[in-house]
């Protein structure tokens, strides 16, 4: 009788609160299998990519530059973009490989 009504439905809210938070979970799982974990996965092709560069290689810069690696060092690769000229370029940016070079068999 002296009880009022909003007491009585504060008691049982712990698993309304759990209910309320499922949404909010279920957008983060969704957001990393369609966004976070595509993403990595490019990275890592990408980081392999640049890894494998060797002399030889026909490349495409971030740039829109396209040309063949002459030189591989730690950071930077140098690229000839036409005869004679040859620019230094950090092994970042370069987007992608168009043409890889064979392995050179050793002859026995």
């Amino acid at each position: 009788m002296f009880v009022t009504p909003a007491y009585a439905q504060a008691a049982g809210g712990g698993a309304g609160a759990i209910a309320q938070f499922i949404p909010l979970i279920l957008i983060f799982v969704i957001m990393y299998f369609l966004i976070l974990r595509p993403q990595q996965k490019r990275m890592k092709e990408h980081r392999a990519m640049v890894e494998a560069l060797k002399r030889g290689d026909q490349v495409i810069t971030q740039g829109g530059l396209i040309g063949k690696v002459t030189d591989v060092k730690d950071d930077e690769v140098t690229v000839e973009l036409a005869q004679g000229v040859k620019v230094r370029v950090v092994r970042a940016t370069i987007a992608q490989v168009v043409n890889k070079t064979a392995p050179v068999a050793a002859n026995s």
